[in-house]
């Protein structure tokens, strides 16, 4: 099954959310929300880790967000993925924390609903969340692997020396010349205006 969904992503990199959207609505096949969700599921567990602050808890609301994509995609038609995605993992760890009381404030007024939330501001900083997300992609291994333990799963240098195998002072310099690495690949990324 994996092999399929490397298949399939591999595939369809170059096709638009919204055509796989449209793929969706006409066929009804889940494959190509599958698609989708595969291609967001950095963001989303970035996204949840941000509220839940607990690595298990993430990887279980981004399981439990698929299923509740899926669900609700029956119901109505999306323009717009890419913000209806966030909002809904947005939505999705609040009320965990709701339900937790770990909220203070009222949780209703922070909810967003997607017809109230500002798209273009949205896009524009979901592109630079997509842009960096890939461009961790292209780091080299090491340095992929320590970035994300140290900011994605919040995990000491000692931490990640133990999970890895990695010395102190390898652990320090991926990190170091892996953030230096994402500043140039981001900049190289960005367009430039003619």
């Amino acid at each position: 099954m994996q092999f399929l969904l490397q298949v399939d992503k591999e595939k369809y990199a170059h096709t638009s959310d919204n055509e796989l959207l449209n793929s969706y609505y006409k066929t009804h096949d889940s494959r190509w929300i599958g698609i989708l969700l595969e291609r967001y599921t950095l963001l989303l567990l970035g996204t949840c880790m941000k509220y839940l602050k607990n690595e298990e808890e993430a990887k279980d609301a981004v399981q439990q967000i698929f299923l509740k994509a899926l669900t609700e995609l029956k119901k109505y038609k999306v323009t717009y993925f890419k913000s209806w995605i966030y909002i809904l993992t947005r939505n999705y760890c609040l009320m965990q924390l709701r339900n937790k009381n770990l909220v203070t404030e009222n949780t209703d007024d922070i909810l967003i609903a997607a017809d109230e939330f500002n798209v273009e501001q949205f896009i524009q900083k979901e592109q630079t969340l997509t842009s960096l997300a890939n461009a961790v992609e292209e780091l080299k291994d090491e340095q992929k692997i320590c970035i994300q333990l140290f900011y994605l799963q919040q995990n000491t240098y000692q931490q990640i020396a133990a999970t890895t195998g990695f010395t102190l002072l390898q652990v320090k310099s991926f990190i170091q010349n892996g953030k230096r690495n994402l500043k140039l690949i981001m900049q190289n990324n960005m367009p430039t205006n003619s």
